[in-house]
């Protein structure tokens, strides 16, 4: 598949999105186990939280991580600079500027979605962290913003996406590239701020994969990933011969075995082998020894695992001995492997 590729310089083909409260690192562990090559992101992280609080905290990561994107909020282009150098001394590989967050929370600080109103701002934002670091810098954005109330924003979530639409879109997309951004992710639906919430922002909205492959035939050489609704790995080999990569979010986390499929579709030479499910298990009780025995709870690290059977006969057992076991006092981290073995019995 790599003769679909629009520039042959941007290698990360497959990635898993930055979800609050899920892509910690925990989860960025157990989710290696199924490619080497997949580009993880972090949750956003706010220049502010950066800045002012917990580095190790909130940047620390294993190093088996890599390949490894920093995703920040925030729209001061020195604060930004700053987290971006930050991020970079940490060692992630990339850093990525969230444009396209539709929450009221994000929205209220000045960052996520609402900046697509400002590209001249994000584009000083992309320019600032340019200029202080080596990695790539890159952009997550919307193909679009609507500001409403609820019954305006559901009319406006379905209606036509017109021309102005996409002028707009592009004319975003150009500024930030021209000031610097190596990539740009899209998610490919409207953000509708003040009317629906971040859940319904992804689904209610319809998803226009043309306009995505529309803005790609518009910048030709620009690194364009695909994200938004994108499930089973055969669907998403259609997108992989017009644009340069795909980004999953949700499926991958409840079922992480798509990041398997997704490594063989789209580096189908390079050799690797998907570890057994019992593999993968035995991998993270090694992991959740070393976390727990720093303080980490054994629940905060399992809590990421219940999808390893997700759509296997045995995956009910799986979730309700691993979650179950995983709150008892002094639970040990063979749970993982003790649970997977029973999951196998049912297969």
């Amino acid at each position: 598949m790599s003769a679909g590729s629009r520039s042959a310089s941007f290698e990360h083909r497959v990635s898993v999105a930055p979800m609050m409260d899920w892509t910690d690192r925990h989860c960025r562990y157990f989710l290696r186990g199924f490619s080497p090559r997949v580009l993880l992101y972090t949750e956003m992280i706010t220049c502010a939280a950066i800045l002012r609080g917990d580095r190790q905290r909130l940047l620390g990561f294993d190093s088996q991580e890599h390949p490894l994107a920093l995703q920040l909020g925030g729209s001061e282009p020195a604060q930004l600079a700053a987290a971006a150098r930050i991020g970079e001394q940490a060692g992630y590989d990339e850093i990525n500027l969230n444009c396209g967050c539709p929450s009221d929370r994000v929205s209220a600080g000045a960052f996520g979605a609402c900046l697509m109103a400002q590209p001249q701002l994000v584009a000083e934002c992309v320019a600032a962290m340019r200029a202080v670091v080596r990695v790539p810098v890159t952009v997550k954005l919307r193909i679009g913003v609507v500001e409403a109330g609820r019954r305006e924003a559901m009319a406006a979530a379905g209606a036509e996406y017109t021309d102005d639409d996409f002028a707009r879109l592009l004319a975003f997309a150009q500024a930030v590239r021209a000031a610097g951004a190596d990539a740009l992710i899209v998610h490919a639906r409207k953000a509708v701020l003040g009317g629906l919430s971040p859940k319904d922002n992804r689904e209610v909205p319809p998803l226009r994969f043309d306009v995505v492959r529309r803005l790609g035939g518009e910048l030709p050489g620009v690194p364009l990933v695909l994200n938004g609704g994108l499930r089973a790995a055969q669907a998403a080999a259609g997108p992989l011969e017009w644009c340069d990569g795909v980004m999953l979010g949700r499926e991958a986390y409840h079922r992480p075995h798509v990041l398997a499929e997704l490594h063989a579709l789209a580096w189908p030479d390079d050799g690797w082998r998907a570890p057994s499910r019992l593999e993968l298990a035995q991998r993270m009780v090694d992991y959740a020894a070393r976390e727990v025995g720093a303080g980490v709870r054994l629940s905060a690290i399992a809590r990421h695992t219940l999808g390893l059977y997700a759509h296997e006969p045995g995956a009910r057992e799986f979730r309700r001995r691993l979650s179950e076991g995983a709150r008892e006092p002094g639970a040990s981290p063979s749970l993982f492997v003790a649970a997977a073995r029973r999951a196998e019995r049912l297969l």
